[in-house]
């Protein structure tokens, strides 16, 4: 692939930022994580600690309801805060505090015999998927041995460096094929950025720090080049990223070119995607 078009899709994405900002959205139709008995929405760090929408439950939970979980499922951990009270040794009275708690809980989908309690996501079964688009990224997960699932239902699509797992919902939940190929190539930039392929990932990153940020954008240029490359890109898809861009780009402070920087890792992220190795990719 010519490194013109990687400019080329660079470029169009700094003028579409210089015209101001276009709201981003998320262009998929999901459910937002949330208790399985309470019904009552995950909050705060546990929408980022829970790997998908859908419905959570504890083990006990899941026992008193009827099911099981599944053997050898893996939980995940959420975290609150309980108001605990102590005498102030000083005054004698009473103090409240808060006391930060954490639980285990399971995705429905890793319990059997417990029927959801949401309504059914009306994925719309005419969404095909598209040739080129696929053959790419069934390339790239088959070499890379990076895992793809997709979860029905699902408000989140995520890569987690720790299990090297991409999570999307699955393409009929999106507005058509082309967002969700955006999607999972953004995802699947995401993961290209793996100790064990182009170490861009870095376990110190927090949501919010320029580190991450930076992550966020060349994911996303990543995207667009991809899009673009395949011929797959409207202009929903490219309108959509340039919003995502410039919503991760206020965050950064560093300089006001750091997404031509980013656009360098991205273009080495969009050729080891498609199939070309790091060393030829840089000649």
């Amino acid at each position: 692939m010519s490194i013109n078009v990687y400019q080329l899709v660079t470029d169009r994405i700094i003028a579409q930022l210089e015209k101001g900002v276009i709201p981003w959205r998320k262009p998929w139709q999901g459910s937002e994580a949330i208790n399985y008995i309470s019904r009552k929405a995950y909050r705060g760090v546990n929408t980022l600690l829970l790997p998908y929408g859908g419905e959570y439950l504890t083990f006990k939970q899941c026992k008193e309801s009827g099911g099981h979980v599944r053997k050898g499922e893996k939980s995940h951990m959420i975290v609150f805060y309980k108001m605990l009270q102590r005498v102030d040794k000083d005054t004698g009275e009473i103090e409240t505090y808060p006391y930060l708690k954490y639980m285990n809980v399971f995705h429905l989908s890793q319990c059997e015999g417990l029927i959801s309690k949401l309504d059914p996501i009306k994925a719309d079964a005419e969404i095909e998927p598209i040739q080129a688009a696929q053959t790419i990224l069934d390339g790239y997960i088959s070499r890379s041995g990076v895992t793809l699932n997709h979860v029905e239902g699902s408000n989140r699509a995520c890569y987690q460096p720790t299990t090297d797992t991409i999570t999307l919902p699955i393409i009929g939940q999106f507005e058509n094929s082309n967002e969700y190929y955006s999607t999972a190539f953004h995802e699947a930039a995401h993961s290209t950025g793996h100790t064990s392929r182009l170490n861009r990932i870095t376990a110190t990153a927090a949501f919010g720090d320029a580190t991450y940020s930076k992550e966020e954008l060349v994911a996303e240029i990543s995207a667009a080049m991809l899009m673009n490359s395949t011929g797959v890109e409207i202009a929903e898809t490219f309108q959509n990223s340039a919003a995502y861009i410039e919503a991760w780009k206020k965050k950064l402070r560093e300089d006001n070119r750091i997404i031509v920087t980013a656009s360098s890792q991205a273009q080495k992220a969009a050729d080891l995607i498609i199939g070309i190795e790091p060393a030829i990719a840089g000649a």
